[in-house]
């Protein structure tokens, strides 16, 4: 575990980049259908990846074939799959609920790699964790004025693809942890990787749903798109990757899934009122994450 917070300072760069982009994949989710989203935000993504690779001049390390295929594996599932079921649940329950099922991922990711990574994380580290979960869990879950009526099968349906986002979230986030602690490779071909598997299965996935329903977005969408695109793949997975190298597993995922506690003053810059709640929800989280930065 790193000793001088890299991990843990990509994590929290990373979780405000995403709060960035979801706000904007808030407003153009209703547009465009979450797997042509998908597919174009992770195209634009590994063009801007390979961009990068060129003139940084960066190799990709000798790996053995079972390392790239955990890489492949872990953006088949982390991305190709929880993207896409995260940005389905965005739209039938809205950004608080669907970030609140988010939350599952850092304890699940904890977990599992306790089980199959064999990564012991010390007492403060799991009680920042929890700490932090509840400050989220706290400001997510408080009661918002209605701005439309859900059905309750959109509830359920949005529920079943939160919990299946975070799943997938978290296996991804281990899977790629398993090939950081046995290879050398960096955060930047490591990123590149884990995408190109999201497209692999994204490609023909988008091909049989859609068919001919495909249609280009507009250029507004598309420049919108772009932006999210940059700020939370290109430099948010980059960045994730980062810390799941420098920290261990559960920290980095506990870190990167505080997003909407930087999403209420993009919320307040907007008009929304924010309520005392809110704050000392924001202040239990940074409790929670001051324990996983110097106790742990």
């Amino acid at each position: 575990m790193s000793s001088n917070l890299t991990g843990e300072f990509a994590a929290l760069s990373a979780a405000f980049l995403w709060a960035m982009a979801s706000v904007i994949y808030s407003r153009i989710g209703q547009q465009i259908h979450p797997l042509e989203l998908n597919l174009f935000k992770g195209a634009i993504a590994v063009v801007l990846f390979l961009f990068t690779i060129l003139i940084s001049g960066d190799l990709l390390p000798a790996l053995a074939f079972n390392n790239y295929f955990l890489l492949i594996l872990s953006g088949m599932l982390g991305i190709g799959l929880g993207d896409s079921a995260f940005l389905t649940a965005l739209k039938y329950l809205g950004a608080r609920r669907t970030l609140l099922m988010e939350t599952l991922a850092p304890p699940m990711t904890a977990v599992l790699a306790l089980l199959f990574l064999q990564e012991q994380l010390s007492f403060a580290a799991w009680c920042g964790i929890m700490i932090t979960i509840m400050g989220v869990v706290s400001v997510l879950s408080e009661r918002v004025p209605a701005t439309s009526t859900y059905h309750s099968t959109y509830l359920l349906r949005g529920i079943g693809f939160g919990i299946l986002a975070a799943i997938a979230l978290s296996t991804g986030a281990i899977l790629s942890r398993a090939v950081f602690a046995t290879t050398s490779i960096s955060s930047l071909w490591a990123a590149l990787l884990r995408l190109m598997g999201g497209l692999l299965i994204l490609i023909p996935w988008v091909g049989i749903k859609r068919r001919s329903h495909i249609k280009l977005p507009t250029l507004r969408v598309t420049s919108a798109i772009f932006l999210a695109s940059f700020a939370g793949t290109y430099l948010g997975i980059w960045l994730q990757q980062t810390a799941i190298k420098f920290t261990a597993a559960g920290i980095a995922l506990t870190l990167t899934n505080t997003s909407p506690l930087f999403v209420l003053p993009i919320a307040a810059a907007m008009g929304e009122r924010i309520s005392i709640r809110a704050i000392a929800g924001v202040g239990v989280a940074i409790a929670g994450i001051a324990i996983l930065f110097y106790l742990q």
